[in-house]
C-alpha cells in the first residue's frame, strides 16, 4: 500500500488569480500514525472558518489578482507523532505547493489544537505575513524566531480541557521577544470545540485575517491589544457580539489528549 499523501481542499469559489491566499489547519492527535483518509470531527470544525474567510474576502482586490484562495490541509496521518511533527511537515508541503500555485501572494496560516501549532512553526515560510491559533496544543518547546515580522494572534477558552491555556500565555509572551505584533485573547464561557461562542471565534479569525490581507479594516480592539505593553494584549478577553452575555464560571482542566 502506497504511503498516504496530504491533500488541499478549496473552500468555497476558485480564484486563479488571487489577492491573498489562506491555509486553514485542523486538530488531530499527539501520537497517531493511522491515514487520516476519511475527515473527522476536527476537519468538520475548521470548515465554517474557510467558508467565512472565502465568502469575507470575494471582493479583496489588488495588483495581484482578486479574491482570497481558502484552502484547508487533510493530513498524511491524523497524529503529531512526536520528533516526526507529520503536521508540520504537512504544512510545510502546503505552503510550497501554494507557492507554486500562486507566487507572490501574501499568505495567512489558521490552525486549531494540533494544527494550530503547527502553523505557529510553520509561520517563517516565504510570503507568510500572518499566523492565527485557536486553542494551540504547545508544550514549551515550541520555537518563535519563525513568527519574526509576522502579526501573531492567540485565543484560548477558559473552559479548555484538551490543550493548556498556560502554555499558550507562555508562548505568547516568548513570542513578544521576536514581533512587535502578537496578541492573546481569553474566550470567557468556551472550550477546546468552540462551540458556545461560535461566532465570536469566527468573527476573531475573519477580522485579524482580513486586516492583514488588506481586504478590510482591523478591528481596533485587535490593534489595542497589540500595542499595549507586555504583559497587556496577551490575557484580553474576547469581546461578545452584542447581546451575547459569556459565562465566566466552571473554568475546566487541560487533559493529556490532543483532539
Amino acid at each position: 500500500m502506497p504511503d498516504p499523501l496530504p491533500r488541499l481542499e478549496r473552500s468555497g469559489r476558485a480564484h486563479p488569480e488571487p489577492a491573498a491566499v489562506v491555509l486553514v489547519a485542523h486538530g488531530g492527535r499527539a501520537r497517531s500514525t493511522t491515514p487520516a483518509d476519511r475527515p473527522g470531527l476536527a476537519h468538520a470544525r475548521m470548515l465554517p472558518f474557510a467558508r467565512a474567510l472565502e465568502r469575507a474576502g470575494r471582493a479583496h482586490r489588488s495588483g495581484l489578482g482578486t479574491g482570497i484562495a481558502v484552502h484547508l490541509l487533510r493530513y498524511r496521518l491524523r497524529g503529531w507523532n512526536g520528533p516526526a511533527m507529520d503536521a508540520f511537515r504537512d504544512v510545510e508541503w502546503a505552503l510550497d505547493t501554494l507557492a507554486r500555485r500562486h507566487p507572490g501572494r501574501p499568505v495567512a496560516l489558521v490552525g486549531h489544537s494540533m494544527g494550530g501549532r503547527a502553523v505557529l512553526r510553520a509561520a517563517g515560510a516565504p510570503d507568510v505575513v500572518a499566523v492565527c491559533a485557536l486553542a494551540p496544543w504547545l508544550d514549551g518547546t515550541d520555537p518563535v524566531g519563525q513568527l519574526a515580522g509576522r502579526a501573531v494572534v492567540v485565543a484560548h477558552g477558559d473552559r479548555e480541557r484538551m490543550t493548556d491555556p498556560a502554555e499558550s500565555y507562555a508562548y505568547a509572551l516568548r513570542a513578544r521577544e521576536v514581533s512587535d505584533r502578537v496578541a492573546r485573547f481569553d474566550v470567557l464561557g468556551d472550550g477546546h470545540a468552540m462551540l458556545r461562542r461560535a461566532r465570536d471565534w469566527t468573527g476573531l479569525v475573519r477580522g485579524f485575517v482580513l486586516g492583514e490581507l488588506g481586504a478590510g479594516p482591523a478591528p481596533e480592539w485587535i490593534t489595542d491589544a497589540m500595542r499595549a505593553p507586555t504583559p497587556g494584549g496577551l490575557r484580553v478577553p474576547l469581546p461578545a457580539r452584542r447581546g451575547v452575555r459569556p459565562a465566566t464560571h466552571g473554568r475546566g482542566r487541560p487533559g493529556t489528549r490532543e483532539q
